[in-house]
């Protein structure tokens, strides 16, 4: 399924992630099914990232979220997401 180089580097994902390329896989598939402007699928969503991620998302974290993604408002840059993420 896998080249030489996108198993390596699926391997070094599930090393510092502790998740299954599988898993990734699924998620992504779900991403690019899921619609984007409906609040509750988008709740679905981070709830499953947090799950897989095994990381909590507080209430307020989560309506962040919601709100730029539903609203089209999602930085691009890495930057800019990890600034999002990271506040408290």
């Amino acid at each position: 399924m896998f080249q030489n180089n996108d198993s390596s580097f699926m391997d070094q994902i599930q090393k510092k992630t502790n998740v299954k390329p599988d898993e990734l896989f699924k998620l992504a598939n779900t991403v690019s099914n899921t619609n984007l402007q409906d609040e509750t699928a988008v709740r679905q969503l981070i709830a499953q990232v947090a799950k897989l991620a095994n990381k909590p998302v507080s209430k307020e974290k989560e309506d962040q979220i919601v709100e730029a993604i539903t609203k089209n408002n999602m930085p691009m840059d890495f930057a800019s997401l990890s600034k999002m993420f990271n506040k408290k």
